[in-house]
């Protein structure tokens, strides 16, 4: 299958928190005989701070990122593939590509949409009648989306989608996997995340609040745009912390925190790539608590969950290292043998045979 993908970065994790998700599921797409060519615009300084090189398992198209002309002619380049695939969160053009991408619709072409923050996407539409996107759901062929279960399958079909299906985070596990201890990440919990609105709040229950309450403990926070946000003396900012070194600081502190965005907590079954990152680094995991957790990890025995900043505190405080290496080791055996992104690519192929079964191309519809 010859596959088009419209995506904010492929190479780049700069202020891309979909990187990890793209690289696994292209590369299994990939290794399942399937090319790939990725298409993603010149923006927000992303390609001046490339996590990796061109891949061998995809072919990267990188556009200017401003002129319409230039995203309209790689649409015009994608024609003819199998399947044309228009991602959420592009950052540039995404209202044109949205539209454009519609028009290789035909016999031999489906076109799909893959939202990688659906729960943004379903509150903007749903907060304006007049929103674009909203009277285009019902010609993609199939909505995609990297979580949401049941509340955002049964949002996206109230929207006219003729078909929705989470396709959810996994595991790589050749680019994240247990690595020695590396002393620049020493510490009692570590959290890595971007500093976004609808994070920032939770951020600050979850992790600072909990490093206020623990002033002898040290606390690692990595990620972009944190600099001026006043922090507990016991917290190490360390900046934008590139994928290369996303396993030793997964693997060296005891324990490390995922805290979802607000949205993403509200609908649910919406686990992080962190959650998988930090898994097949055979981290011990603290998560923010959200319904669905337990379809991925087991509370408990893979996974700690805590409903607040003083629930993190008491994690840090009574989990010996001990503990922290049997979670880690737990959550690593569950991710290798269910959530990796060989079983994404292996879900999406039969979906994709399932589909063209059952239902009829959307070239009818428009």
């Amino acid at each position: 299958m010859d596959i088009a993908f419209f995506g904010s970065s492929l190479v780049s994790a700069y202020w891309n928190g979909a990187a990890t998700y793209y690289r696994g599921i292209v590369r299994a797409l990939h290794e399942r005989g399937h090319r790939v060519r990725f298409y993603e615009p010149d923006a927000y300084g992303r390609q001046q701070h490339r996590d990796i090189p061109d891949p061998d398992w995809a072919e990267v198209i990188v556009y200017p990122g401003e002129g319409d002309d230039h995203a309209l002619r790689m649409v015009d380049h994608a024609r003819g593939a199998d399947l044309v695939v228009k991602a959420s969160g592009v950052g540039v053009f995404d209202a044109l590509l949205e539209r454009a991408v519609l028009d290789l619709q035909g016999r031999s072409t489906r076109v799909v949409f893959w939202d990688v923050d659906a729960p943004a996407t379903l509150d903007r539409i749903g907060h304006d009648a007049s929103d674009p996107f909203r009277a285009l759901v019902p010609r993609y062929d199939l909505v995609l989306t990297y979580g949401g279960g049941d509340p955002v399958v049964r949002a996206y079909e109230g929207f006219g989608a003729q078909v929705c299906v989470p396709i959810y985070n996994a595991l790589d596990p050749t680019t994240h996997h247990p690595v020695d201890a590396d002393p620049r990440f020493d510490g009692d919990l570590g959290f890595l995340g971007n500093r976004l609105p609808d994070r920032e709040a939770r951020v600050e229950e979850f992790f600072l609040r909990a490093a206020a309450q623990l002033p002898e403990r040290r606390f690692l926070l990595g990620g972009s745009g944190w600099a001026d946000k006043p922090m507990p003396a016991n917290v190490s900012y360390l900046g934008h912390v590139y994928t290369a070194d996303h396993n030793a600081f997964n693997r060296t502190p005891r324990t490390v925190l995922n805290v979802s965005r607000e949205s993403m907590a509200r609908y649910g079954f919406s686990p992080a790539t962190r959650v998988f990152e930090a898994a097949g680094a055979a981290a011990c995991l603290i998560t923010d608590a959200w319904e669905g957790i337990e379809l991925f990890l087991e509370p408990g025995s893979e996974v700690l969950v805590a409903r607040d900043g003083d629930e993190v505190a008491a994690h840090v405080e009574r989990t010996d290292a001990a503990t922290a290496r049997r979670i880690g080791e737990a959550a690593y055996r569950r991710v290798l043998a269910e959530h990796t992104y060989a079983h994404r690519a292996a879900q999406l192929e039969a979906l994709l045979e399932g589909h063209a079964a059952r239902a009829p191309l959307a070239e009818s519809v428009a």
